[in-house]
């Protein structure tokens, strides 16, 4: 039998007779891929079996709901996408949506999977932040475009991810942060790892970048641990070959 998502919740709507919105984040557990991608791989570039992958889509589709899926297939920018119908969303990392029973999915394997949830219980948005998208600043460009629709996040889930003392970087990472960031971003962002190298923890970083868009500290959920000391996450930096764990949201029909 299929296991539910390890997180997920309901966010009530925001006017009386407004819709839900659902999300759910995943781990490894409750699908059908095998090998490196064991068991509910949501990620057809990783090498897969497509049949797989459908199949474990489907299974999430079914929890959170939706009548379908966009997915995005990230590409470590800041690009914003609306969509209002299932697929892959190609050439972005954030996708937002007001088609009920949409749900729009970001995928990771150590980059953080965001979820958005507007005011006007229609809007979503799903979002995919490595440290690039960390600097480029992916999800404060979300959250822009949401403002540009005359949408204010009421919750935001940022799901499971590499924490900063596992994720030993570059110094040249490090300076594209401190260039690129405010000085309250690089300094929840940058820390030291055990063995003194550098190391960047994308999720505090993007907590302190939403704060600094102006959206509530108790708006901001941190769900799910570390994907490099996880076994039930995936994570590429500890296993290379691997698949994609994912954060879907919806807004019920």
């Amino acid at each position: 039998m299929l296991v539910r998502p390890p997180h997920g919740g309901v966010v009530a709507p925001s006017t009386p007779g407004g819709r839900p919105a659902i999300w759910a984040a995943t781990g490894r557990s409750g699908g059908f891929s095998e090998g490196p991608f064991a068991s509910m791989n949501l990620a057809l570039h990783v090498g897969d079996h497509p049949e797989a992958v459908r199949a474990n889509r489907e299974a999430l589709r079914g929890r959170v709901e939706a009548t379908g899926l966009a997915v995005l297939s990230a590409v470590h920018g800041a690009d914003v996408a609306v969509v209002d119908e299932p697929g892959e969303v190609v050439g972005a990392d954030a996708v937002i949506t007001r088609t009920p029973g949409l749900g729009v999915v970001a995928l990771g394997a150590d980059c953080v999977t965001v979820a958005v949830i507007g005011d006007d219980d229609l809007t979503v948005a799903a979002v995919h932040c490595g440290w690039q998208g960390l600097v480029l600043g992916v999800l404060p460009a979300a959250i822009a475009r949401m403002a540009d629709m005359g949408v204010a996040p009421v919750q935001i889930i940022l799901g499971p991810s590499i924490c900063g003392s596992c994720y030993p970087v570059p110094l040249d990472r490090v300076d594209r942060v401190r260039s690129s960031c405010s000085d309250q971003v690089a300094r929840s962002s940058l820390v030291e790892c055990p063995d003194g190298q550098p190391g960047i923890d994308v999720r505090e970083g993007l907590r302190a970048q939403v704060i600094e868009c102006g959206v509530s500290a108790d708006l901001v959920l941190s769900v799910g641990g570390c994907t490099f000391e996880d076994p039930e996450l995936f994570s590429h930096r500890r296993d290379g070959r691997t698949g994609r764990h994912g954060m879907v949201v919806v807004r019920s029909e």
